[in-house]
């Protein structure tokens, strides 16, 4: 009794909000002006400031900020060779100082053949300097030295042609006498004293000495790193995700390992350029080979023109060693076609299709830290880059950094469909939808894009800043987009096999941390009645909101093309005047689309108690597309509509009435005419996983 009571307080009280608000949703005026943004508030201007603030800091800081970001690169590769060695049973302190040292023989040894090389290229620079001289001197006696001869030649014919005759004049006086030759200046010498050995040592020292200590700091700042990476991982957490500690370790935890991948094969693939490149010069008989091997493995760390800056010393070299041209051409054979088959063959093959960073990303990093940190900026330019769009795709605060660094797309699918609908532009939502089809049913297109795109341009026109001109807009490419997919099968493509990409998916289209859902397959077609094959078995009828009925079209394709006889009926057409005239001859089932109900379900009631009236034996079904609708949350409210299943997506829904017309799922007459103040609560079928 006490629940009577309640559910008659709750219709009560909706029928007195309903009375109070108007008959149809507003629709703006045809030339609305929408206000322009304002200007940035507080919280911007400090953004500002503290992007200031940094830039200057690691301006000026950069002696101290430099070996830590070399530091940190180098933990990155380090971290996979200590897990594998504490795997051996080594503890923790061991494995580090293992892995440091490794590292730093492998620098000292690169640093000792480099020394080697260049002493031994410098004994045969006066060598190298006479070919050179020969190799111009012949080049002026060629024809490349005659054409600036004849070039002048040229020049003074066409001075002669257009100038005009000089003018005459009286020859001098032969007694004239030529003026006194003046004084020659007397040589001068200057000879600087032997530098003392102090003075040697300080010159030969200085040099390497800002060199050395910032390896040293590099190394103390990478062992402490990697004995404390788990306590700084935690503090990160600490600082940037501590709301929900499992969601961040886990995005922490993979960050870490897809950077450390990322940058092991990339430094794997580049020593693998150098020792090509270093083999191909022995082969060709450059000096100095490994000296040249090592330069091009470390240039090709600078995106896109690193390799062509490794070429050129070699090929200068080869062209001064080379009495012909022969050394200097197949020196630069190598390069132009050993740099393509990296980058174009090997490296898409190893990193995948795309490496997180967008081209203009890439060319601005490396302009940016150059100009910071100087030639070493430009080297570790791509790294630092990545490691910032790591963080911008797993810390949200941060998530500006992967819009303006990364290589995905700025909008999400359906904003970028909603964009395509402000804009009118048919053709390229066509093109994006058949891309995205390439990976998902058409359900799935529906539920995961178009809705989403209809639910924000209904949101714009719920809040008044959308004009009618864009309102049709966006009712025209919704519905050429409907008619241009209808020859599309709903069925799932075949899986494909995805490369594991360095950075993830951005916080932003991340799944939500819910239980995952379980797979609900699509219904047997074999078995449906040729009653509910014929043409408006299943009346689908359009909400009162101005996109609903674009809703209602998705709605009915897809269960024509699984066997079921559909019509789309607009709101106006079951409206109080109109629904007694409307031919409902053979209607098996009732499919209602809201996109929003603007949280009063009251209509939408008188609106099911229409339709139960004209059809009473026909279950209905309520298509409430947004999942957080709060009629979707209260089941009290859901008691008080009287529809026979409530569903929060097309797939769903689709499954509901395939269900329904094969007879899986019986109906009662009680079921089909609940009493009233009572409704069968709607089998909640979970979307696929």
């Amino acid at each position: 009794m006490s629940t009577l009571l309640q559910d008659g307080a709750i219709v009560s009280r909706l029928e007195e909000i309903d009375r109070m608000r108007p008959a149809s949703a507003p629709v703006p005026p045809p030339e609305t002006e929408i206000d322009p943004p304002g200007v940035p508030g507080l919280s911007g201007l400090m953004t500002l400031a503290v992007g200031v603030v940094v830039l200057a800091a690691l301006y000026v800081g950069r002696e101290v900020f430099l070996p830590v970001f070399l530091a940190i690169l180098l933990a990155f590769v380090l971290a996979p060779f200590v897990e594998l060695l504490r795997r051996w049973h080594l503890g923790r302190g061991p494995s580090v100082i293992i892995a440091v040292l490794v590292a730093l023989g492998i620098i000292l040894s690169i640093g000792g053949v480099i020394g080697f090389q260049l002493a031994g290229l410098a004994t045969d620079l006066p060598r190298y300097q006479s070919t050179i001289r020969e190799k111009v001197g012949s080049l002026r006696e060629g024809a490349m030295g005659r054409l600036p001869g004849l070039l002048k030649d040229f020049g003074r014919h066409i001075d002669q042609a257009v100038a005009e005759p000089p003018e005459k004049t009286s020859p001098a006086p032969a007694t004239s006498t030529p003026p006194p030759e003046e004084p020659k200046p007397l040589p001068v010498e200057v000879h600087e004293p032997d530098p003392t050995p102090a003075q040697v040592a300080r010159n030969v020292l200085l040099p390497i000495v800002g060199p050395l200590a910032t390896m040293g700091i590099v190394f103390v700042v990478l062992i402490f790193i990697l004995m404390q990476r788990e306590d700084l991982r935690d503090r990160m957490i600490r600082l940037f995700g501590s709301s929900d500690l499992h969601r961040t370790t886990a995005a922490m935890d993979d960050a870490a390992r897809r950077l450390s991948r990322y940058f092991l094969t990339q430094l794997a693939l580049n020593a693998c350029f150098g020792l090509v490149a270093g083999i191909g010069l022995w082969l060709i008989g450059v000096p100095s080979p490994a000296l040249w091997g090592v330069f091009a493995a470390l240039m090709r760390f600078v995106p896109y023109i690193g390799s062509f800056l490794a070429a050129v010393p070699p090929i200068l070299l080869a062209a001064a060693v080379d009495p012909g041209w022969s050394m200097a051409l197949m020196a630069l054979a190598l390069f132009v076609i050993g740099e393509p088959l990296m980058g174009h063959v090997v490296e898409p093959v190893v990193y995948g299709q795309s490496t997180g960073l967008s081209p203009f990303s890439v060319v601005l990093s490396a302009i940016f830290w150059t100009w910071l940190w100087g030639p070493v900026g430009l080297v570790i330019a791509t790294p630092l880059t990545l490691c910032l769009v790591v963080l911008g795709r797993h810390v949200e605060r941060l998530e500006f950094l992967d819009v303006l660094l990364g290589d995905r797309p700025a909008l999400t699918p359906a904003e970028n469909l909603y964009q395509r609908m402000l804009a009118g532009d048919p053709d390229e939502a066509l093109e994006s939808a058949e891309l995205l089809l390439k990976e998902r049913s058409l359900t799935s297109y529906y539920d995961e894009v178009a809705l989403k795109g209809l639910q924000l341009a209904a949101n714009d026109a719920t809040r008044g800043v959308m004009t009618q001109r864009q309102l049709e807009q966006v009712k025209d490419v919704v519905t050429s987009l409907v008619q241009d997919l209808s020859g599309h099968d709903d069925v799932e493509p075949k899986p494909h096999e995805t490369k594991d990409e360095p950075v993830a998916a951005r916080v932003s289209e991340q799944p939500d941390n819910k239980q995952p859902a379980a797979e609900a397959p699509m219904p047997e077609e074999s078995g449906i009645p040729e009653t509910w094959r014929a043409e408006g078995a299943i009346m689908c009828v359009a909400g009162r909101g101005p996109l609903d009925e674009a809703a209602a079209e998705m709605l009915a394709q897809l269960l024509g093309k699984h066997g079921l006889g559909t019509r789309v009926v607009s709101h106006e057409a079951v409206s109080r005047r109109e629904i007694f005239g409307l031919d409902m001859t053979g209607v098996q089932m009732i499919c209602i689309s809201y996109l929003e109900i603007s949280g009063t379900p009251a209509h939408l009631r008188y609106l099911l108690r229409r339709l139960k009236q004209r059809v009473p034996d026909a279950p209905t079904l309520v298509g409430l597309w947004p999942v957080d609708d709060p009629v979707l949350k209260s089941e009290a409210m859901r008691a008080t509509l009287g529809a026979t299943y409530h569903v929060s997506s097309l797939r769903e829904a689709v499954v509901q009435c395939l269900r329904v017309a094969t007879g899986e799922e019986k109906l009662s007459q009680a079921e089909v005419n609940p009493a009233p103040g009572q409704a069968t609560a709607a089998k909640r079928l979970p979307l696929p996983a």
